[in-house]
Protein backbone atom coordinates (compact mmCIF):
# COMPACT_ATOMS: atom_id res chain seq x y z
CA UNK A 1 0.00 0.00 0.00
CA UNK A 2 1.38 3.44 -0.93
CA UNK A 3 2.15 5.70 2.00
CA UNK A 4 0.56 9.15 2.10
CA UNK A 5 2.91 12.14 1.80
CA UNK A 6 1.92 13.04 5.36
CA UNK A 7 3.05 9.65 6.67
CA UNK A 8 6.35 10.01 4.84
CA UNK A 9 6.89 13.47 6.31
CA UNK A 10 6.35 12.20 9.83
CA UNK A 11 8.58 9.19 9.22
CA UNK A 12 11.31 11.56 8.03
CA UNK A 13 11.07 13.40 11.33
CA UNK A 14 11.24 10.07 13.12
CA UNK A 15 14.40 9.20 11.21
CA UNK A 16 15.99 12.49 12.27
CA UNK A 17 15.16 11.67 15.86
CA UNK A 18 16.48 8.13 15.71
CA UNK A 19 19.78 9.22 14.17
CA UNK A 20 20.57 11.84 16.84
CA UNK A 21 23.96 11.47 18.49
CA UNK A 22 22.72 12.17 22.02
CA UNK A 23 19.23 10.74 21.96
CA UNK A 24 16.92 12.31 24.50
CA UNK A 25 14.39 10.13 26.26
CA UNK A 26 11.23 11.06 28.12
CA UNK A 27 10.39 9.21 31.31
CA UNK A 28 7.16 9.15 33.32
CA UNK A 29 5.90 12.61 34.27
CA UNK A 30 5.49 13.76 37.89
CA UNK A 31 1.80 12.90 37.92
CA UNK A 32 2.32 9.49 36.35
CA UNK A 33 1.77 9.97 32.60
CA UNK A 34 3.75 8.42 29.76
CA UNK A 35 2.60 10.50 26.82
CA UNK A 36 1.30 13.96 25.97
CA UNK A 37 -2.37 14.89 26.33
CA UNK A 38 -4.66 14.43 23.33
CA UNK A 39 -8.00 16.17 23.02
CA UNK A 40 -9.76 19.44 22.23
CA UNK A 41 -9.73 22.90 23.82
CA UNK A 42 -12.34 25.65 23.84
CA UNK A 43 -9.80 28.45 23.59
CA UNK A 44 -9.57 28.81 19.82
CA UNK A 45 -13.31 29.31 19.61
CA UNK A 46 -13.29 31.76 22.50
CA UNK A 47 -10.35 33.75 21.12
CA UNK A 48 -11.74 34.58 17.68
CA UNK A 49 -15.22 35.60 18.76
CA UNK A 50 -17.45 36.93 17.28
CA UNK A 51 -16.40 35.06 14.13
CA UNK A 52 -17.92 31.89 15.58
CA UNK A 53 -21.46 32.74 16.72
CA UNK A 54 -22.72 31.53 20.08
CA UNK A 55 -19.34 31.20 21.82
CA UNK A 56 -19.61 34.28 24.01
CA UNK A 57 -19.74 33.32 26.76
CA UNK A 58 -18.49 29.75 27.10
CA UNK A 59 -21.53 27.47 27.40
CA UNK A 60 -22.14 23.84 28.32
CA UNK A 61 -24.18 22.94 25.23
CA UNK A 62 -21.57 24.26 22.80
CA UNK A 63 -18.78 22.40 24.56
CA UNK A 64 -20.69 19.12 24.51
CA UNK A 65 -21.41 19.53 20.80
CA UNK A 66 -17.69 19.74 20.07
CA UNK A 67 -16.36 17.25 22.59
CA UNK A 68 -18.92 14.58 21.80
CA UNK A 69 -17.38 14.48 18.32
CA UNK A 70 -14.27 12.92 19.88
CA UNK A 71 -16.47 10.12 21.18
CA UNK A 72 -18.75 9.68 18.16
CA UNK A 73 -16.09 9.90 15.44
CA UNK A 74 -14.44 6.49 15.32
CA UNK A 75 -11.23 7.91 13.89
CA UNK A 76 -10.76 10.51 16.61
CA UNK A 77 -11.77 8.07 19.32
CA UNK A 78 -9.46 5.36 17.99
CA UNK A 79 -6.53 7.77 17.78
CA UNK A 80 -6.89 8.58 21.48
CA UNK A 81 -8.30 12.10 21.59
CA UNK A 82 -10.19 12.31 24.88
CA UNK A 83 -9.49 15.47 26.90
CA UNK A 84 -12.29 18.05 26.75
CA UNK A 85 -10.43 21.08 28.07
CA UNK A 86 -12.26 24.23 29.19
CA UNK A 87 -10.28 27.44 29.10
CA UNK A 88 -10.94 30.69 30.98
CA UNK A 89 -14.62 31.45 31.54
CA UNK A 90 -15.77 28.11 32.94
CA UNK A 91 -15.39 29.22 36.58
CA UNK A 92 -17.45 31.64 38.66
CA UNK A 93 -16.27 35.11 39.69
CA UNK A 94 -16.71 34.16 43.35
CA UNK A 95 -15.92 31.04 45.36
CA UNK A 96 -17.86 28.88 47.81
CA UNK A 97 -18.02 29.34 51.59
CA UNK A 98 -14.46 28.02 51.91
CA UNK A 99 -12.93 30.00 49.05
CA UNK A 100 -12.87 27.04 46.66
CA UNK A 101 -13.13 27.73 42.92
CA UNK A 102 -16.60 26.91 41.54
CA UNK A 103 -18.06 26.50 38.05
CA UNK A 104 -20.09 29.25 36.38
CA UNK A 105 -23.58 27.92 37.13
CA UNK A 106 -25.44 30.04 34.57
CA UNK A 107 -23.42 28.72 31.63
CA UNK A 108 -22.70 25.27 33.12
CA UNK A 109 -25.89 24.48 35.06
CA UNK A 110 -25.05 20.77 35.30
CA UNK A 111 -21.26 20.98 35.46
CA UNK A 112 -20.65 18.59 38.35
CA UNK A 113 -23.47 16.21 37.41
CA UNK A 114 -24.80 15.71 33.88
CA UNK A 115 -22.01 17.58 32.07
CA UNK A 116 -19.13 15.73 33.70
CA UNK A 117 -21.00 12.42 33.66
CA UNK A 118 -21.80 12.72 29.95
CA UNK A 119 -18.14 13.27 29.10
CA UNK A 120 -16.94 10.36 31.22
CA UNK A 121 -19.73 8.02 30.07
CA UNK A 122 -18.55 8.71 26.52
CA UNK A 123 -14.97 7.80 27.41
CA UNK A 124 -13.79 11.41 27.56
CA UNK A 125 -11.87 13.32 30.23
CA UNK A 126 -12.47 16.79 31.67
CA UNK A 127 -9.99 19.65 31.80
CA UNK A 128 -10.33 23.00 33.60
CA UNK A 129 -8.43 26.28 33.74
CA UNK A 130 -7.07 28.20 36.73
CA UNK A 131 -4.66 31.03 37.52
CA UNK A 132 -2.43 31.55 40.58
CA UNK A 133 -3.86 33.12 43.70
CA UNK A 134 -7.24 33.50 45.36
CA UNK A 135 -10.08 35.82 44.36
CA UNK A 136 -9.68 39.05 46.28
CA UNK A 137 -13.23 39.07 47.65
CA UNK A 138 -12.70 35.66 49.29
CA UNK A 139 -9.80 36.48 51.61
CA UNK A 140 -11.98 36.56 54.72
CA UNK A 141 -13.20 32.98 54.29
CA UNK A 142 -11.94 30.02 56.30
CA UNK A 143 -10.10 27.26 54.43
CA UNK A 144 -12.03 23.98 54.27
CA UNK A 145 -11.52 21.66 57.27
CA UNK A 146 -9.21 24.16 59.00
CA UNK A 147 -9.56 27.18 61.28
CA UNK A 148 -7.20 29.18 59.05
CA UNK A 149 -8.41 32.32 57.31
CA UNK A 150 -7.32 32.62 53.69
CA UNK A 151 -5.92 36.06 54.57
CA UNK A 152 -3.47 34.41 56.98
CA UNK A 153 -1.91 32.45 54.11
CA UNK A 154 -1.31 35.41 51.81
CA UNK A 155 1.75 37.48 50.99
CA UNK A 156 1.60 40.83 52.75
CA UNK A 157 -0.58 42.18 55.54
CA UNK A 158 -4.26 43.07 55.88
CA UNK A 159 -5.07 45.83 53.43
CA UNK A 160 -1.73 45.45 51.69
CA UNK A 161 -1.78 41.97 50.17
CA UNK A 162 0.38 41.23 47.14
CA UNK A 163 -1.55 41.48 43.87
CA UNK A 164 -1.38 38.23 41.90
CA UNK A 165 -3.11 39.74 38.86
CA UNK A 166 -6.49 38.68 37.48
CA UNK A 167 -8.24 40.21 40.57
CA UNK A 168 -6.45 37.79 42.87
CA UNK A 169 -4.06 37.96 45.80
CA UNK A 170 -0.86 35.93 45.99
CA UNK A 171 -0.31 33.12 48.47
CA UNK A 172 2.77 32.90 50.66
CA UNK A 173 3.93 29.35 49.96
CA UNK A 174 5.79 29.16 53.27
CA UNK A 175 2.67 29.82 55.36
CA UNK A 176 0.34 27.34 57.00
CA UNK A 177 -2.92 27.24 55.09
CA UNK A 178 -1.56 27.71 51.59
CA UNK A 179 -1.24 24.01 50.79
CA UNK A 180 -4.52 23.25 52.58
CA UNK A 181 -6.33 25.73 50.32
CA UNK A 182 -4.87 24.17 47.17
CA UNK A 183 -5.69 20.69 48.51
CA UNK A 184 -9.29 21.71 49.13
CA UNK A 185 -9.74 23.11 45.63
CA UNK A 186 -8.26 20.13 43.81
CA UNK A 187 -10.13 17.65 46.03
CA UNK A 188 -13.39 19.39 45.11
CA UNK A 189 -12.54 19.29 41.42
CA UNK A 190 -11.52 15.65 41.68
CA UNK A 191 -14.94 14.87 43.15
CA UNK A 192 -16.47 16.42 40.02
CA UNK A 193 -14.31 14.25 37.75
CA UNK A 194 -11.66 16.76 36.66
CA UNK A 195 -8.77 15.04 34.82
CA UNK A 196 -6.58 17.95 33.68
CA UNK A 197 -5.70 21.34 35.16
CA UNK A 198 -4.28 24.10 32.98
CA UNK A 199 -2.45 26.54 35.26
CA UNK A 200 -1.99 29.82 33.39
CA UNK A 201 -0.10 33.06 34.10
CA UNK A 202 2.77 31.23 35.77
CA UNK A 203 5.88 33.35 36.34
CA UNK A 204 8.69 33.81 35.56
CA UNK A 205 7.30 33.80 32.05
CA UNK A 206 3.81 34.58 30.77
CA UNK A 207 4.68 37.62 28.66
CA UNK A 208 3.45 38.53 25.21
CA UNK A 209 6.17 39.35 22.75
CA UNK A 210 7.21 38.11 19.34
CA UNK A 211 10.78 37.62 20.50
CA UNK A 212 11.87 34.00 20.28
CA UNK A 213 12.48 33.65 24.01
CA UNK A 214 12.57 36.75 26.17
CA UNK A 215 13.47 37.10 29.80
CA UNK A 216 10.60 39.25 30.99
CA UNK A 217 8.38 40.26 33.85
CA UNK A 218 4.60 40.35 33.48
CA UNK A 219 3.56 43.84 34.61
CA UNK A 220 1.28 43.75 37.64
CA UNK A 221 2.08 40.14 38.49
CA UNK A 222 4.50 38.57 40.99
CA UNK A 223 7.88 37.89 39.38
CA UNK A 224 7.87 34.35 40.78
CA UNK A 225 4.72 32.25 41.17
CA UNK A 226 6.52 28.92 40.79
CA UNK A 227 5.30 27.94 44.25
CA UNK A 228 1.80 27.56 42.88
CA UNK A 229 3.03 24.86 40.49
CA UNK A 230 4.42 22.89 43.42
CA UNK A 231 1.25 23.48 45.45
CA UNK A 232 -1.05 22.19 42.69
CA UNK A 233 1.19 19.18 42.12
CA UNK A 234 1.06 18.30 45.81
CA UNK A 235 -2.70 18.83 45.84
CA UNK A 236 -3.09 16.48 42.87
CA UNK A 237 -1.11 13.80 44.71
CA UNK A 238 -3.19 14.33 47.84
CA UNK A 239 -6.45 14.06 45.86
CA UNK A 240 -5.76 10.46 44.89
CA UNK A 241 -7.02 11.10 41.34
CA UNK A 242 -4.79 10.94 38.23
CA UNK A 243 -4.85 14.54 37.02
CA UNK A 244 -2.54 16.16 34.49
CA UNK A 245 -1.00 19.54 35.26
CA UNK A 246 -0.30 21.75 32.23
CA UNK A 247 1.50 25.01 33.07
CA UNK A 248 1.53 28.13 30.91
CA UNK A 249 2.95 30.20 29.24
CA UNK A 250 6.36 30.89 27.65
CA UNK A 251 8.00 29.80 30.88
CA UNK A 252 11.53 30.51 32.10
CA UNK A 253 13.88 27.71 31.06
CA UNK A 254 16.95 28.24 33.23
CA UNK A 255 17.95 25.35 35.49
CA UNK A 256 16.44 26.86 38.64
CA UNK A 257 12.93 27.07 37.26
CA UNK A 258 13.02 24.28 34.71
CA UNK A 259 13.82 21.88 37.54
CA UNK A 260 10.66 23.07 39.31
CA UNK A 261 8.52 22.68 36.20
CA UNK A 262 9.77 19.18 35.36
CA UNK A 263 9.44 17.97 38.95
CA UNK A 264 5.82 19.05 39.28
CA UNK A 265 4.03 19.48 35.95
CA UNK A 266 3.27 17.12 33.08
CA UNK A 267 3.57 19.67 30.27
CA UNK A 268 4.76 23.27 29.89
CA UNK A 269 3.95 25.89 27.28
CA UNK A 270 6.85 26.85 25.03
CA UNK A 271 5.26 29.98 23.61
CA UNK A 272 2.41 32.43 24.01
CA UNK A 273 -0.96 31.83 22.31
CA UNK A 274 -0.60 31.17 18.59
CA UNK A 275 -4.23 31.81 17.63
CA UNK A 276 -5.55 34.99 16.06
CA UNK A 277 -7.64 37.39 18.14
CA UNK A 278 -11.24 38.50 18.40
CA UNK A 279 -13.05 39.03 15.12
CA UNK A 280 -10.51 37.17 13.00
CA UNK A 281 -11.92 35.00 10.23
CA UNK A 282 -9.14 32.45 10.70
CA UNK A 283 -7.66 30.54 13.61
CA UNK A 284 -3.93 31.00 13.01
CA UNK A 285 -1.23 32.39 10.70
CA UNK A 286 1.74 30.40 9.44
CA UNK A 287 4.29 32.95 10.66
CA UNK A 288 2.97 32.54 14.21
CA UNK A 289 3.21 28.77 13.94
CA UNK A 290 6.85 29.13 12.89
CA UNK A 291 7.51 31.13 16.05
CA UNK A 292 6.12 28.27 18.15
CA UNK A 293 8.23 25.71 16.29
CA UNK A 294 11.33 27.83 16.84
CA UNK A 295 10.55 28.05 20.55
CA UNK A 296 10.50 24.26 20.68
CA UNK A 297 13.83 24.13 18.82
CA UNK A 298 15.44 26.48 21.33
CA UNK A 299 13.96 24.57 24.25
CA UNK A 300 15.02 21.12 23.09
CA UNK A 301 18.55 22.29 22.25
CA UNK A 302 18.95 23.29 25.90
CA UNK A 303 17.93 19.78 26.94
CA UNK A 304 20.24 18.11 24.41
CA UNK A 305 23.21 19.86 25.98
CA UNK A 306 22.25 18.49 29.42
CA UNK A 307 21.82 14.96 28.07
CA UNK A 308 19.41 14.03 30.87
CA UNK A 309 16.04 12.24 30.59
CA UNK A 310 13.03 14.51 30.26
CA UNK A 311 10.05 14.20 32.60
CA UNK A 312 7.80 16.89 31.14
CA UNK A 313 6.19 17.25 27.71
CA UNK A 314 6.24 20.43 25.63
CA UNK A 315 3.00 22.29 25.03
CA UNK A 316 3.20 24.13 21.70
CA UNK A 317 -0.39 25.40 22.02
CA UNK A 318 -3.47 24.13 20.22
CA UNK A 319 -3.34 22.58 16.74
CA UNK A 320 -5.51 24.34 14.15
CA UNK A 321 -5.23 21.67 11.49
CA UNK A 322 -8.72 20.22 11.19
CA UNK A 323 -10.52 22.75 8.99
CA UNK A 324 -9.91 24.07 5.45
CA UNK A 325 -7.59 27.01 4.79
CA UNK A 326 -10.45 29.53 4.82
CA UNK A 327 -11.06 28.66 8.47
CA UNK A 328 -7.68 27.38 9.67
CA UNK A 329 -5.69 30.17 8.05
CA UNK A 330 -3.00 27.78 6.82
CA UNK A 331 -2.66 25.74 3.64
CA UNK A 332 -2.95 21.96 3.46
CA UNK A 333 0.84 21.62 3.31
CA UNK A 334 1.21 23.93 6.28
CA UNK A 335 -1.39 21.96 8.21
CA UNK A 336 0.62 18.83 7.47
CA UNK A 337 3.78 20.52 8.72
CA UNK A 338 2.06 21.63 11.94
CA UNK A 339 0.84 18.13 12.72
CA UNK A 340 4.22 16.62 11.87
CA UNK A 341 6.11 19.01 14.13
CA UNK A 342 3.68 18.64 17.03
CA UNK A 343 3.96 14.86 16.81
CA UNK A 344 7.74 14.96 16.39
CA UNK A 345 8.11 17.18 19.45
CA UNK A 346 5.85 14.92 21.52
CA UNK A 347 3.82 18.04 22.24
CA UNK A 348 0.30 17.98 23.60
CA UNK A 349 -2.02 17.12 20.71
CA UNK A 350 -4.87 19.41 21.71
CA UNK A 351 -7.09 20.35 18.77
CA UNK A 352 -8.36 23.91 18.44
CA UNK A 353 -10.36 23.36 15.25
CA UNK A 354 -14.12 23.06 14.74
CA UNK A 355 -14.66 19.32 15.18
CA UNK A 356 -18.11 19.51 13.59
CA UNK A 357 -16.59 20.73 10.30
CA UNK A 358 -13.45 18.67 9.77
CA UNK A 359 -12.46 18.23 6.13
CA UNK A 360 -10.96 15.03 4.74
CA UNK A 361 -7.38 16.28 5.00
CA UNK A 362 -7.87 17.50 8.54
CA UNK A 363 -9.37 14.21 9.68
CA UNK A 364 -6.53 12.27 8.06
CA UNK A 365 -3.94 14.45 9.78
CA UNK A 366 -5.54 13.88 13.15
CA UNK A 367 -6.11 10.14 12.80
CA UNK A 368 -3.50 8.77 10.38
CA UNK A 369 -2.42 5.38 11.86
CA UNK A 370 1.21 5.68 10.72
CA UNK A 371 1.48 9.14 12.25
CA UNK A 372 -0.08 7.95 15.49
CA UNK A 373 2.44 5.12 15.62
CA UNK A 374 5.21 7.71 15.31
CA UNK A 375 3.56 9.69 18.14
CA UNK A 376 3.91 6.66 20.40
CA UNK A 377 7.63 6.55 19.58
CA UNK A 378 8.28 10.29 20.01
CA UNK A 379 6.48 10.24 23.37
CA UNK A 380 9.64 8.46 24.53
CA UNK A 381 12.17 9.81 22.01
CA UNK A 382 11.28 13.40 21.00
CA UNK A 383 12.42 15.05 17.80
CA UNK A 384 15.82 16.76 17.89
CA UNK A 385 16.65 19.47 15.31
CA UNK A 386 19.62 19.03 13.00
CA UNK A 387 21.56 21.71 11.16
CA UNK A 388 20.96 21.08 7.43
CA UNK A 389 24.55 22.06 6.64
CA UNK A 390 26.68 20.47 9.35
CA UNK A 391 24.24 17.83 10.57
CA UNK A 392 24.91 18.74 14.20
CA UNK A 393 22.37 19.95 16.76
CA UNK A 394 23.16 23.68 16.44
CA UNK A 395 20.17 24.18 14.18
CA UNK A 396 18.46 27.43 13.29
CA UNK A 397 15.17 28.31 11.66
CA UNK A 398 15.85 29.40 8.10
CA UNK A 399 12.41 30.61 7.01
Amino acid sequence: MQRSSYSCAVLALLSATANALNTLTTTETPNGFNGPAMGWSTFGFQAINPTIPGWAPLQQSNVLQQCNMMASNSGLKGAGYKYCSLDSGWSADGADTYGRVLYQATNFPDFNTTFSKTLHDNGLLLGVYVVPGVIQSDVGKTIYKTDIKISDALQGQDGNYVDAGNDRYAFDYSKNGTQQWHDSVVALWASWGVDLIKLDYVTPGSCNTNAAYPACDLPGFPIDSSGTVEAYHTAIKNSGRPIRLDISWKLERNDTYYDIWRANADSMRMDQDINEGSGSAIFVKWATVQRAINNYREYIELQISKNKPLSIYPDMDNMYVGNPEAVSGVTDDQRTSIMSHWIGAAANLIIGSDLTSLDAHGLDLLTNPAAQAVAVFTAQFPMQPRNPGTGNSTAQQLQ
